[in-house]
């Protein structure tokens, strides 16, 4: 019995396959013995089996037989059916067990990272620190955590290594779905979900505190008040005049700060 449903649409190019990706072969999962378009629809299946015991993922390179889905033909992996000489996939990786006929993606084989990437090997390197490919345009130009790519996104939670979603890497070095990214900016949101520093360039925002500081009065009883922070950005403490506006650290000017005493009059 099938686990998804496979579009047939013509017998050429991107005829077949699921929203994930383009190909004419089916996998079996060697897990549950189910034939399903792809790793991705066997993994969505499963994750709303009724008992969580049954619940589980596809480990790509355990796939070892293939249903042609033009003929109906089951065999193993391989790229061309041994019955109709179909190509099953325009590209085709017997490492990932993987078909796609998209390859406007520009698919390569990653033997680093394990896996299949999208983008041209020659627009990515892959950084051994972190653990995963990035685009030539980080390299030297990245602060790099280690595996940084190998936990889930922050803001949806979706594991981020292997995700089919665009990665973004924040000055801090840690990554997120770019579009998890631009909908934390749209929220104003600034700081890192993880550590908590700033993600892009803030002095125009820290100048126009400065201002809004210098535009408003505290009241008698607060002005002589201290406090002490600790700044997000630089990790540096810092006692500063109480405002109820923010704190600026005396270290790097960042207004991204705690306070981590509460505010007191001089002695």
């Amino acid at each position: 019995m099938e686990g998804s449903v496979v579009e047939r649409l013509d017998f050429g190019k991107m005829g077949y396959g699921c929203k994930h990706y383009r190909r004419r072969c089916r996998i079996r999962a060697p897990c549950c013995n189910e034939v399903y378009s792809c790793r991705h629809c066997h993994n969505e299946a499963t994750s709303m089996l009724k008992n969580p015991i049954d619940r589980h993922e596809l480990v790509r390179q355990d796939v070892e037989q293939v249903v042609c889905s033009v003929c109906d033909t089951e065999q193993p992996v391989a790229q061309v059916c041994t019955n109709c000489g179909i190509r099953m996939g325009e590209y085709f990786c017997d490492i990932c067990r993987f078909f796609d006929d998209d390859t406007g993606k520009q698919q390569f084989h990653c033997d680093d990272c394990g896996i299949c990437r999208v983008g041209g090997s020659e627009n990515y390197f892959h950084c051994k620190k972190c653990g995963s490919c990035y685009s030539i345009a980080l390299r030297d130009n990245h602060l790099c955590v280690e595996n940084s790519m190998r936990h889930h996104c922050p803001i949806c939670y979706e594991y981020l290594f292997d995700s089919l979603k665009d990665t973004r890497v924040m000055k801090c070095g840690h990554t997120m779905h770019g579009e998890c990214f631009q909908e934390m900016l749209k929220r104003d949101k600034f700081c890192c979900p993880i550590c908590s520093k700033s993600v892009m360039d803030m002095s125009l925002t820290w100048k126009r505190i400065d201002e809004e500081i210098e535009a408003t009065t505290m009241p008698e009883d607060y002005r002589n008040r201290k406090v002490w922070i600790l700044c997000n950005d630089c990790n540096d403490t810092t006692e500063v005049s109480f405002h109820i506006i923010g704190h600026k650290c005396g270290h790097c000017n960042s207004y991204n700060t705690r306070n981590i005493a509460p505010p007191v009059l001089p002695q």
